[in-house]
């Protein structure tokens, strides 16, 4: 087989032994979403989604680009969230990032590579953040992990600026949001434990009010705000 038919052919084969298993799979499936997790990936074939989390169609909703970024000029990935958060409601947003990152890898040395270099500029960014710690570390392999996890760490803390998340975080239930490293070479997802307090430590910069928010009128002194 050349071309795409190998791809089919795994498709066909799939779709035989799913009806198999679960006779009335696709008909649920052609009913609707409701997903409960966001998943914020990088584009790496050998990271899928579904498969490293162990979720199957419907339970999760999937972005992933070079590095897992979250770029406040993105409008794919502002769109995919907004999505997810205010259609689907989902509960719990992740950041997953993977040690051998090639993104991160590009980013931390210093030749072009076209196009992308606009790209690798938000991760070095994250390098300028956190270069005193980022060259502390004289093992090159400790160093690209470790920027690794620092991308990771960023990039929730983006996805907390956003008005999205700011305006989700006023709700009842806003969803979650976390910060995982996938490691190859074990299969293995790391929780890199983000706090609430790194999330919203400068809410105070990037807390914004919507155009009713701030016409409202403030509650008198000594009046408990509803």
């Amino acid at each position: 087989m050349k071309g795409i038919e190998p791809i089919l052919e795994n498709n066909r084969q799939w779709v035989s032994d799913k009806r198999a298993q679960d006779p009335d799979f696709f008909n649920r499936l052609a009913n609707g979403q409701k997903p409960k997790y966001l998943f914020i990936g990088c584009s790496d074939s050998r990271v899928p989604a579904s498969a490293i989390t162990g979720t199957g169609p419907g339970e999760m909703f999937v972005h992933r680009n070079i590095a897992n970024m979250v770029v406040n000029t993105d409008f794919n990935l502002l769109s995919v969230l907004q999505y997810a958060v205010e259609v689907l409601g989902v509960e719990d947003i992740m950041v997953v990032g993977h040690y051998g990152c090639g993104g991160v890898a590009a980013a931390a040395g210093n030749k072009q590579f076209g196009l992308i270099d606009n790209w690798l500029t938000n991760i070095r960014d994250v390098i300028r953040v956190h270069e005193t710690e980022f060259l502390a570390i004289s093992d090159e392999d400790a160093r690209l992990r470790r920027l690794v996890e620092l991308n990771v760490i960023e990039q929730v803390r983006n996805l907390a600026k956003t008005s999205i998340i700011q305006n989700a975080r006023k709700g009842a239930k806003p969803p979650r949001l976390h910060g995982l490293v996938y490691d190859i070479k074990e299969g293995l997802l790391k929780d890199l434990k983000v706090e609430d307090d790194l999330i919203t430590e400068l809410e105070h910069i990037y807390g914004t009010q919507t155009a009713a928010e701030a016409a409202a009128p403030a509650a008198p002194s000594g009046t408990p705000a509803r």
